[in-house]
């Protein structure tokens, strides 16, 4: 792609950008059917399987980017798609609900603050990994693997907090969504058998995929015409185009008034993400976390900072609305905006 110009560029990210759109909807209702169909709902293969497939664009790109060498745009995607995928909250918020109560008012319970943590936890991780001396045993690196075992740590966690937790009312908030969270996966799992939500599955998966590497290769190459490093590109634009998936599943859960979903697909996802820092460790064959420079535990921090702030609002659940959205949905966009702010400073510094 290094041939051709700016425009020609921009619209192959565009057109890649529409792919993993339309097939990132196509893949969160085969997933749901799927999960509905194979008893997979609330299974830790469940949440396995729904964050397989709803960063199936994160995937293609840190693969295409470990393999080609960009290390940088690999690990800028990974965590600066953390924070974006938080701030998809607040469209979902703005967007699905329109004026009436707030998502996190709607979708509070105690376990999508213990999955919240987990996204933390893993973060945490990233942050003292990154701090490691640049090495590997048996090609794998150390953190990579801590990462991987605190992710499934915490899977196990949710998957016992959704059967059932200790307190009043199993943690679910009074005046929360009144039917039992995941009740959305139904609805596809109606619309569709089990032969044809796998063969939609595969297919858009494959698209998706694809669309994936063709926003890689092509972003690189626009991030070089427009002087931008690689990743505030990974972090921003990228991470942007990459989450459009996880925003159509969001506002498709929440016409359905699965509200809990909706916020547990964004928090899973996030754990989930540096996971792939395995992936890029074994297809590159070096330590990737040691090679983190300050603009990416920057990206890490403003993810656990934007994090926090949910906990906030399912703890407290206020119902005051800032142009139309939850006030703590309006306090991440601004905290979102004034970080990448700070981050376009970091990178030039």
């Amino acid at each position: 792609m290094g041939s051709l110009s700016l425009p020609e560029l921009a619209a192959v990210f565009a057109a890649a950008a529409a792919v993993v759109w339309y097939a990132g909807i196509q893949l969160s209702d085969a997933t749901d059917a799927l999960s509905a169909r194979l008893g997979l709902g609330e299974a830790l293969g469940g949440l396995i399987l729904l964050a397989v497939a709803t960063n199936l664009p994160e995937i293609a790109i840190t693969a295409t980017a470990a393999l080609s060498g960009s290390l940088g745009i690999a690990i800028g995607n990974i965590l600066g798609g953390i924070a974006v995928q938080t701030v998809v909250l607040a469209a979902i918020d703005v967007i699905g609900l329109g004026g009436a109560d707030p998502l996190m008012y709607r979708a509070a319970s105690l376990t999508l603050v213990l999955e919240a943590a987990m996204v933390i936890a893993v973060l945490s991780v990233v942050i003292m990994g990154a701090q490691l001396p640049a090495g590997t045993v048996l090609r794998v690196e150390p953190a990579s693997l801590i990462i991987v075992g605190v992710w499934v740590a915490g899977l196990w966690l949710v998957g016992r907090a959704r059967r059932g937790l200790p307190w009043h009312e199993s943690g679910v908030a009074p005046g929360a969504q009144p039917k039992p969270r995941g009740h959305s996966q139904q609805h596809a799992a109606r619309r569709m058998g089990t032969g044809r939500a796998a063969a939609i599955f595969t297919l858009a998966a494959v698209a998706t995929l694809a669309g994936g590497i063709a926003l890689e290769r092509s972003g690189e190459h626009i991030a070089g015409h427009i002087g931008m490093t690689g990743v505030v590109f990974g972090a921003t634009i990228l991470a942007a185009a990459t989450a459009l998936p996880e925003l159509s599943s969001g506002l498709a859960s929440v016409r359905l008034e699965d509200y809990q979903l909706a916020v547990s697909d964004i928090f899973g996802g996030n754990a989930f993400l540096p996971v792939l820092f395995l992936l890029a460790n074994l297809l590159s064959g070096r330590a990737v976390l040691p090679q983190a420079m300050d603009t990416d535990i920057y990206l890490t921090a403003l993810g656990i900072l934007l994090t926090v702030i949910y906990i906030a609002g399912l703890i407290f659940r206020p119902r005051k609305q800032v142009l139309r959205m939850g006030l703590d949905s309006a306090t991440v966009t601004v905290t979102y905006a004034a970080g990448i702010v700070g981050l376009i400073v970091v990178a030039r510094g």
